[in-house]
């Protein structure tokens, strides 16, 4: 018998406790770091699945994969729009 524990919150990028109640409003327009960090962050927490994730922000697998890398390698600075193009630009 396998217990599944749910998760009701995660820690997000700033160390805050984030639940459901916390997720970035899914028509928020605009995305910027924080925003993609959160996602990040309750993805790999397990609050929200890839799936649901992808379904509820309307983003694609590899758009999330790159938040994942750039957040790992570089945190916050790495989710920068400039700093995304100025390392796709080194490694060419």
């Amino acid at each position: 018998m396998t217990n599944k524990v749910r998760v009701t919150h995660v820690i997000g990028p700033d160390g805050e406790r984030m639940t459901r109640h916390d997720l970035p409003a899914p028509d928020n327009g605009r995305w910027v770091p924080r925003r993609k960090a959160r996602v990040v962050a309750v993805v790999e927490g397990g609050l929200i699945s890839q799936d649901e994730a992808f379904h509820l922000y309307d983003i694609s697998e590899e758009e999330f994969s790159s938040w994942q890398r750039a957040f790992g390698r570089l945190g916050l600075k790495g989710l920068c729009v400039t700093r995304l193009r100025q390392t796709r630009l080194a490694s060419e």
